[in-house]
């Protein structure tokens, strides 16, 4: 059975997808400079610990996450984006602040995600991974 999409269905699909672009906005417009904080209290203690810091810039984006243990931080990731707003680049350190690991992306015109690479810190190339879409009738 083939659905045939008149002029108003056209208009809908294009109201939903414009909406959908506001609310991502509007989403991004709220994190602007934000710094979230989420603390943890362990059952019958009235200590609480810093769990995870998410850190936003100024148009929104998140630029850093760091996850924190009872001992201290477990890791750091930097987050870098094009001007589309895509993330290209992403860079993870160890609990003593030091790169472990770097991914860059590459995105398909349409702006979803294409390849991953994953390097070492001293740029060498350790893998790559393929991103494929398949859409189910």
């Amino acid at each position: 059975m083939k659905l045939k999409i008149g002029g108003i269905g056209v208009l809908l699909c294009f109201i939903c997808v414009v909406v959908q672009a506001q609310t991502v906005q509007e989403k991004r417009e709220r994190r602007a400079n934000l710094t979230l904080k989420e603390w943890n209290t362990l059952a019958g203690h009235k200590t609480r610990y810093l769990d995870h810091i998410t850190k936003y810039d100024a148009k929104g984006f998140k630029i850093e996450e760091i996850e924190y243990a009872s001992y201290g931080q477990k890791y750091r990731i930097t987050y870098e984006y094009n001007d589309a707003g895509k993330c290209i680049r992403e860079v993870e350190y160890d609990s003593k602040n030091k790169p472990i690991r770097i991914r860059k992306f590459e995105y398909y015109a349409d702006g979803s995600k294409k390849r991953q690479y994953n390097y070492l810190p001293n740029g060498k190339l350790i893998s790559s991974k393929e991103f494929e879409y398949i859409f189910s009738k």
